[in-house]
């Protein structure tokens, strides 16, 4: 009996469409998506499209090409602090908002004449503000709802931190992304010397919320995994929060160990910073810290201090969301590249194919950590 081809025409004119900060991951998978398909230098598959705002930091959106027949993939940072507008003679940097409504005013600009619309924002936009507990906003559902009533059919992004808002849009695509093979790749490239193995190197979970991501590390790499939970004082509300009054650790003795620390975002970092203190206190070895997205919303100068005094080794994060020359500079940073994973799973949804595979890396996983220790046992 033949066998299925599974092997499908393109959807459409693939038209890659860069927001305003994504300039260059989207010249980067425009780079391998025109090596993949042969495709001449001078025909690239990114499409200019702009927003251009009037004095009062009102805005349009401008799509500078036909609309019609294309398989465009938008890509969009709304976390790109260094993107900046004039209003009023005033320099404002654009914020998640800015960003978001810029996204809708090129999709509005495409006039719905696109033959397929889909959204890459790889950290979600409003993803903290997930679930209601109280009488408050549910920001990244409405976002989902909004973007699908305007025509979006695939909507990708990465590491959610809670991937169960998916439910806010049951019927339409979503698609939550782990790096966890590319982060695995960097550390074996940056720590030859690692060893994967329960004797030597333990996944820790900052927080309970994080044990979902910590368990598949633990799982594809056959680790041990700890975990830390948050005490925090319910009766007082700080910037909207409830402030941690500690963390406490479940789990094995670390004494000696290699240590992963595994979360979605680093934002102020001190929550990790003090897990990491902790993690030293009770007798832990080099510590690694995995985030995929790195904001540092308070600066780079505690990471510094914890790394001059030999309390984390090496901060993985990745190139999805903007980093800072200043991050990038720093001894202790590992910068992790997803744009050939994301030209991957757009040149397989141009055709129509299915990105299965590309979800769960667990063979990609192994391969590497067998090729390491064939190397390190030499």
């Amino acid at each position: 009996m033949a066998s299925i081809d599974l092997t499908h025409a393109p959807y459409g004119d693939l038209a890659i469409v860069a927001m305003r900060g994504c300039e260059e991951i989207a010249k980067q998978v425009d780079y391998y998506l025109m090596q993949w398909r042969g495709t001449p230098d001078e025909k690239s598959f990114v499409i200019n499209a702009s927003c251009p705002r009037f004095g009062t930091g009102e805005a349009k959106g401008v799509f500078k090409h036909s609309a019609r027949g294309l398989d465009a993939y938008i890509i969009c940072d709304c976390f790109n602090y260094s993107v900046t507008y004039n209003m009023y003679g005033k320099e404002v940097p654009m914020s998640p908002d800015d960003h978001f409504c810029d996204l809708k005013r090129i999709i509005a600009a495409m006039g719905g004449k696109a033959r397929r619309v889909n959204v890459i924002m790889p950290m979600l936009y409003e993803g903290r503000q997930h679930r209601r507990t109280t009488r408050e906003s549910m920001d990244c559902a409405l976002m989902l709802q909004e973007l699908m009533s305007m025509g979006v059919k695939n909507f990708i992004t990465f590491d959610a931190h809670d991937p169960r808002v998916n439910n806010a849009i049951p019927l339409d695509g979503f698609d939550n992304i782990q790096a966890a093979y590319q982060m695995i790749k960097a550390l074996l490239r940056s720590t030859p010397d690692i060893k994967l193995d329960p004797e030597h190197t333990m996944i820790v979970s900052p927080d309970e919320g994080g044990m979902g991501r910590c368990i598949y590390y633990s799982s594809v790499l056959g680790l041990d995994l700890g975990m830390f939970y948050k005490r925090r004082d319910y009766s007082t509300i700080i910037d909207g929060r409830n402030p941690i009054v500690a963390h406490e650790f479940l789990g094995k003795d670390v004494t000696g160990m290699d240590l992963i620390l595994v979360d979605d975002m680093i934002s102020s970092g001190d929550s990790m910073l003090d897990i990491a203190a902790k993690m030293k206190e009770r007798g832990a070895n080099r510590i690694f810290v995995f985030s995929t997205f790195g904001l540092f919303v308070n600066g780079l100068e505690k990471f510094d201090e914890y790394y001059e005094n030999g309390i984390i080794d090496k901060v993985f994060t990745t190139n999805l969301i903007y980093n800072s020359p200043e991050l990038l500079s720093r001894e202790w940073y590992c910068n992790v590249n997803m744009s050939k994973y994301i030209a991957l799973l757009v040149d397989t949804l141009n055709c129509d194919n299915s990105i299965s595979k590309l979800l769960d890396p667990a063979d990609k996983i192994h391969s590497i950590v067998a090729k390491h220790e064939g190397k390190t046992a030499e």
